[in-house]
């Protein structure tokens, strides 16, 4: 394609191969090869959409590349935090980890489809990181959840986590206490917990890492070196083949 346009506007401004050279030419010259550049584009405009596809898989590609180097200086506040709940397989092959806001509702549509995918699969270690970001809500909905599993456990953070998904009320002191009720909690205790340094130095590591890590939205993942900021059109099958597939070569 690139070859063809030289071709037209050589032979459109009646300059040989040899002599093309574009800061030597003249006025005349120049407003003739702007006018073959024009002519050529609104003939051929499948030249732009080629060169912007171009561009584009570049700016991706350099993404990428700038995320997994942020990833790999990361990696233990990532992976290994201490106080993140870790779910799935603890021993699975690949780590995901998830970005989550209760008040996100692609991170509630998308919760079903990742339980699935992470129970089928069955290697798979899960990491859960509280990331309030959205609403006044948010940080209410994540300071519980972070509050239950000091209190109660890993396995009472869990339930908590997925009646928080599934919920579409209002989150408040009145529909927190009811749901400590209901997961079997001292409600008073996790309640009281709520607004402690303990709940808020989570919550403030987490924003930490994810203003390191430039991720400013939700769902956000990480999968071993790769990180998806949203949930691809594909689904996240295709980034865990890619982490299987680096750690068979590496």
């Amino acid at each position: 394609m690139k070859a063809l346009l030289t071709a037209a506007l050589l032979t459109a401004t009646a300059l040989p191969a040899f002599a093309f050279d574009p800061a030597n030419m003249s006025e005349a010259e120049k407003a003739a090869f702007g006018e073959a550049v024009r002519d050529y584009l609104m003939a051929n405009p499948d030249v732009l959409i080629e060169s912007i596809n171009v561009l584009e898989e570049r700016r991706a590609a350099d993404e990428a590349k700038n995320d997994q180097l942020l990833v790999e200086s990361n990696r233990d506040a990532i992976f290994d935090d201490g106080h993140s709940w870790v779910g799935g397989n603890p021993q699975g092959d690949v780590t995901l980890v998830e970005f989550i806001d209760y008040r996100c509702g692609v991170c509630k549509r998308v919760n079903p489809e990742l339980e699935k995918l992470i129970s089928a699969d069955g290697n798979i270690r899960w990491i859960l990181k509280e990331f309030p970001i959205l609403t006044q809500e948010s940080d209410m909905a994540a300071r519980f959840a972070v509050a239950v599993q000091q209190e109660a456990g890993p396995e009472a953070y869990k339930k908590a986590h997925d009646a928080l998904m599934a919920s579409r009320g209002p989150v408040n002191l009145e529909s927190l206490t009811k749901l400590a009720g209901e997961l079997g909690v001292d409600s008073q205790a996790v309640l009281n917990r709520m607004n402690t340094e303990e709940v808020s130095a989570v919550l403030r590591k987490n924003h930490q890492l994810a203003e390191q890590m430039r991720i400013m939205g939700t769902p956000t993942f990480i999968i071993e070196g790769e990180m998806l900021r949203g949930v691809p059109a594909e689904g996240l099958e295709g980034a865990i083949a890619r982490a299987r597939a680096a750690k068979a070569e590496g």
